[in-house]
């Protein structure tokens, strides 16, 4: 995934801004402190790293992906970007006072080690604030109308949020809380489920070229048809029956926010 994540950099920027609002959540969530160490794991291009560190806290971005990373070296040269994976940061025992994860957790390999690695880094009562989506969630999505080969094979590698509180506990993380996101308009961040609202995105390839749903998992046949129909939707008006139809009160993405609770 990191060599396919080295093709999708070289345009990442265009499509995957740091949006506002998820920044302001992720700072009520870590609630940093201007003398502490924090981390953003899998930060891609860092442009959540880079607004929180513009809002006065120290950042080190670390992803597996060589082209991202430089692209986050050339729009901000005071954080230090290294090369490295959640099971493995490469980071010195109790180092990091909290640690963000935005959309990141279904690319690591192995949640336990991941867990377990973070744990060692995090010093006593270090908070970590995940935002993922589950599976559950994505079932909701009215793309699995048009795309339903991209949706599944998403939610295969997307794990459900058992299996991430069964690795947090294990690793000697707490949850001390769960909040669900819904896509709001004028989103900046153009991630899979940006265009709940405004299907128009998704004829953007652009769009489609940012998220890993469209460039790595999907087939480019059902792309295409999907395409064709959702076009003809928007069209007739049919788009709004199927949106309707997938109306759902479990939320788009989810907030994990957690809490070391080793001594």
């Amino acid at each position: 995934m990191s060599a396919k994540y080295n093709e999708i950099g070289i345009n990442y920027n265009q499509t995957r801004k740091a949006d506002p609002y998820l920044t302001e959540q992720l700072l009520k969530y870590l609630n940093p402190n201007k003398d502490g160490s924090y981390l953003d794991i899998g930060c891609g291009t860092g442009n959540y790293t880079s607004e929180l560190q513009k809002k006065g806290f120290q950042f080190i971005g670390i992803d597996p992906s060589i082209e991202m990373l430089k692209k986050a070296q050339s729009q901000n040269t005071a954080i230090e970007w290294k090369i490295g994976s959640a099971e493995k940061t490469n980071l010195p025992q109790h180092s990091i006072d909290g640690i963000i994860g935005t959309l990141t957790i279904h690319h690591w390999t192995n949640l336990a080690r991941a867990f377990s690695e973070l744990n060692y880094i995090l010093k006593p009562n270090g908070k970590i604030v995940i935002f993922t989506s589950t599976p559950q969630q994505m079932k909701g999505y009215w793309l699995n109308h048009y795309f339903p080969k991209m949706l599944k094979d998403s939610m295969l590698q997307m794990p459900t949020l058992e299996a991430v509180k069964e690795a947090m506990n294990h690793s000697e993380i707490q949850i001390t809380s769960t909040e669900t996101y819904n896509i709001k308009p004028g989103l900046k961040d153009h991630f899979l489920y940006c265009g709940k609202q405004n299907p128009e995105l998704y004829f953007d390839e652009s769009i489609r070229h940012g998220i890993s749903s469209f460039s790595a998992l999907a087939n480019r046949d059902e792309i295409e048809s999907g395409l064709i129909r959702l076009r003809e939707d928007i069209d007739n008006g049919k788009i709004d029956e199927i949106r309707k139809s997938y109306q759902n009160d479990l939320g788009d993405y989810l907030y994990i926010i957690g809490e070391k609770t080793e001594v």
